[in-house]
């Protein structure tokens, strides 16, 4: 047993991609890096879809748009006419530059498809997406609350009832993304967040694929204390370690540690796993320890995965498993004030910055 926290820390573990890189593409790279590539800063508080389409400026002999949408065919090159009305959303900026040197052109297309198909109460909705000539564009809608791991970090852990209400929310996201062949690959804290009632919201499906059942992967990909023992050995593996996560994200959340302290590497993780037993800590309810169990089980092929599992355990007794009714009342916890952590940095701090955060931009969010 150890206390530990999966955040700040080391990025997730991303697949590689061996997608071979066309002669249009490396005079694309070649041209975009003898430019200076610039993320537009975000402005804090509530990011606002611009009132009209946002363009970059012109770059000297760049292609035309139509060589430019050929960078990813599943951005258009202006934005929807959805992305017109005024709502509240929240930019995702990725220069083409850096999808080009890490080589994640296929794991773009792929996370943006998969979250135009997704629809559902408890997943972060896509706005919108859209590309110019050096930026890819992601709006997705603001969730004013935070995240799923600050509020666990401020409460220490949760009260039963509230891991319960948080726990049928997501077998209902994660049945519902297995039904369409979805892995999810990185649930985790820090990739749900909290709207304004304090209801969760998977995001990032930035190592999510398609899957059909019967077919298995072996990428070791995901975030270390949270991968299933199949995955951190290099597969086969499938859906089901999707519960394995939820296992250990549930268990940190009702005992404020991870079942598991954290490793270097995937091989000293699959070392500590293997002589973990995984046992809940006293002050667990019976049902809850059944849960975990049932969930962070080595064997993949004995983990529960149907919705009917999870209906009839005990530790759900008298939960509906609807989305409008577990939805019906805030979560106090979630959405009570917090203390800030820190107080406000002295104006002073910022004396150095040519950037004026609190201005408004001279054109449309982003730019």
């Amino acid at each position: 047993m150890g206390a530990t926290s999966s955040g700040p820390g080391p990025a997730p573990v991303r697949p590689p991609q061996g997608r071979a890189v066309g002669s249009w593409v490396r005079a694309l790279l070649s041209r975009a890096g003898s430019m200076p590539v610039s993320v537009p800063v975000p402005v804090p508080g509530l990011a606002l879809a611009p009132r009209g389409p946002a363009e970059e400026p012109p770059l000297p002999g760049w292609p035309l748009p139509q060589l430019v949408s050929l960078f990813l065919p599943e951005f258009p090159v202006r934005p929807s006419a959805r992305q017109q009305q005024l709502k509240p959303l929240a930019p995702q900026v990725v220069p083409k530059v850096e999808v080009l040197r890490r080589d994640t052109l296929k794991q773009c297309k792929e996370e943006v498809s998969i979250q135009r198909q997704v629809r559902h109460p408890f997943v972060h909705g896509l706005g919108d997406s859209w590309q110019g000539q050096r930026h890819l564009f992601i709006m997705c809608t603001y969730c004013s609350t935070g995240d799923l791991h600050t509020l666990w970090r401020a409460a220490g852990c949760l009260a039963e009832a509230t891991v319960r209400l948080f726990a049928a929310e997501l077998v209902l996201v994660l049945v519902y993304l297995h039904d369409l062949g979805i892995m999810h690959r990185d649930v985790k804290m820090e990739n749900i967040l909290l709207d304004e009632r304090g209801h969760l919201k998977l995001t990032d499906f930035g190592l999510s694929r398609y899957l059909q059942w019967g077919e298995r992967a072996h990428t070791i990909c995901g975030t270390l204390q949270y991968m299933a023992p199949e995955v951190l050995s290099g597969g086969p593996y499938s859906h089901a370690a999707d519960w394995w996560s939820l296992g250990v994200l549930l268990f940190a959340l009702a005992s404020g540690e991870f079942p598991v302290a954290p490793a270097g590497d995937h091989v000293a993780m699959l070392e500590r796993v293997k002589q973990s037993s995984y046992e809940s800590p006293p002050a667990f309810s019976p049902e809850l320890a059944r849960l975990l169990a049932e969930l962070l089980c080595h064997n993949p092929l004995y983990r529960l995965r149907y919705l009917h599992h999870f209906q009839g355990h005990p530790f759900f007794r008298g939960v509906a498993f609807d989305a409008e009714l577990l939805q019906k009342d805030p979560v106090v916890v979630a959405v009570a004030p917090q203390p800030p952590e820190q107080p406000p940095p002295d104006p002073a701090t910022f004396a150095d910055f040519d950037y004026e955060l609190a201005a408004c931009p001279a054109r449309p969010w982003p730019g």
